[in-house]
């Protein structure tokens, strides 16, 4: 791509938190988030006072701004007792307004389900449940290392119904070791019986600095998963799914707004330990924040919650802003480049030619969108956006 001006006084986006909590009971092999085995007592009043403290120093950065969504993520959130995240969603609410309809998530696994736990949960407000099921084999269950059993996971649902939350979400993997295509629509079947308002539904991969990495299990072979793929995406379509992002299907109206807001290049702050954010300024100014990652250095207030800062420069700023925008299905309004970045949408010229030429992008001037291929190559797609 050809030099680009800095990017010009911004309109700022819509605001929202990201919560992370980092302990599960125990550490799944493929998992490479930030989460650490939770001892027999967790340190709850300590780390909701360091994240309102952590929270104290990013505000300068609300710009008078609501919070449109909280999403707790982890870990395991639901670990925290209903007392510890009210006291957090507290301390929020004082220090930044909640706006009228704001998304509150929570993040649970079927193991750490108590429906009196959640019944309080919803009473504090919030109002969205993503529940990490994965499987309802007890094979696959065992093999990816979790504490729950597939009869749990398929409690899980009823429970969140009776606690009072009407708009959850159920994570779903595919191509697990040695799963074949009926396990896969098996599994998926069972989930589209539980009536979730949202599902995220997406393959295992192998990342590095876990188990599954050092010791890899037999995943299925590259034709077994284009089977899985489709076929499943097609089941989902007929039970009133529709896809909207990369891994994200969801009814009408129940897409996960917090997410959304990711993926249009919004604005979050995040706080906890490992969380990151992403941050504009009046002036044009983008940045991109994360926080010390063990537990035992963010709950020493002795040193900074911050670990690192970074003022994203304009020629970053295209493949930043794309490589959002383009894992959502229907794309985003091609204005939306020019109100994120500050940059003029005339930058992108040259490099959505080429794409448009390779039918990885969409030859519609008023939208970013990728094509079928381009969504399949998403990666190939984005390599034309870097400088």
């Amino acid at each position: 791509m050809s030099a680009i001006t800095l990017g010009s006084a911004l309109a700022l986006p819509p605001l929202a938190l990201y919560v992370h909590i980092p302990w599960c009971v125990r550490k799944c092999p493929y998992c490479d988030f930030n989460s650490h085995t939770a001892s027999p007592e967790l340190p709850e009043d300590a780390y909701v006072s360091a994240l309102l403290s952590d929270l104290d120093q990013d505000l300068h950065h609300a710009h008078g701004r609501e919070l449109t969504s909280i999403f707790f993520g982890g870990g395991t959130p639901s670990l925290f007792s209903a007392a510890a995240l009210g006291r957090l969603l507290d301390g929020v609410q004082a220090r930044i307004p909640f706006a009228a309809d704001i998304e509150i998530t929570l993040e649970a696994n079927p193991g750490t389900f108590e429906q009196a736990k959640f019944v309080a949960y919803r009473k504090l407000g919030i109002n969205r449940l993503s529940i990490g099921v994965q499987s309802f084999a007890a094979a696959k269950l065992e093999r990816l290392g979790r504490i729950h059993s597939g009869d749990e996971a398929l409690r899980a649902a009823d429970m969140a119904r009776r606690a009072g939350f009407d708009n959850f979400n159920l994570d779903l993997m595919h191509g697990l070791p040695e799963q074949t295509l009926e396990q896969a629509l098996d599994d998926l079947r069972q989930a589209i019986a539980l009536a979730p308002t949202h599902l995220s539904w997406y393959q295992l991969t192998l990342e590095p600095n876990t188990v599954f990495w050092n010791q890899p299990p037999q995943l299925p072979e590259d034709d077994a998963l284009w089977d899985i793929q489709e076929a499943g995406q097609a089941l989902l379509a007929e039970h009133g799914y529709r896809q909207y992002e990369v891994s994200a299907y969801a009814r009408e109206g129940r897409q996960a707004r917090h997410n959304l807001n990711y993926w249009a290049f919004g604005d979050f702050i995040g706080i906890g330990a490992g969380a990151h954010g992403k941050l504009s300024a009046p002036d044009g100014t983008l940045r991109r924040t994360w926080k010390t990652r063990l537990p035992k250095d963010y709950l020493n207030l002795a040193k900074p919650f911050k670990a690192g800062d970074k003022v994203l420069p304009a020629d970053e700023l295209p493949f930043e802003f794309l490589m959002n925008a383009l894992r959502l299905t229907d794309g985003v309004p091609a204005a939306l480049f020019s109100e994120r970045t500050g940059l003029p949408l005339a930058s992108l010229d040259a490099a959505r030619r080429q794409a448009e030429q390779k039918g990885l992008l969409a030859v519609e001037p008023a939208r970013l969108v990728a094509t079928p291929k381009g969504q399949l190559f998403l990666n190939d797609l984005l390599q034309y956006f870097l400088t």
